[in-house]
């Protein structure tokens, strides 16, 4: 899948990212249309990345998923702080 942020940047999932990043992504696809507020959103990605892929322990964040994340939480419910 490619997304491209609200800046224009395009990111290839299947090559900038490792399956574990896709499955954490995945999952914040769907939050980002469930989270009531960015808070919430930034709420679920501490916890996604501190579960990791499959309950394998804490994920480092990549420059590309800090991008992509930043972007899906400016999208969640943007009038809410």
């Amino acid at each position: 899948m490619i997304y491209i942020t609200s800046r224009g940047e395009s990111f290839d999932t299947e090559r900038d990212f490792t399956e574990a990043e896709r499955h954490v992504l995945q999952k914040l696809f769907i939050w980002q249309e469930l989270a009531a507020s960015p808070a919430e959103f930034r709420q679920k990605k501490a916890e996604a990345l501190r579960t990791g892929w499959n309950n394998s322990g804490p994920l480092q964040e990549s420059p590309a998923l800090k991008k992509i994340t930043e972007d899906l939480a400016a999208k969640v419910a943007p009038n809410q702080p």
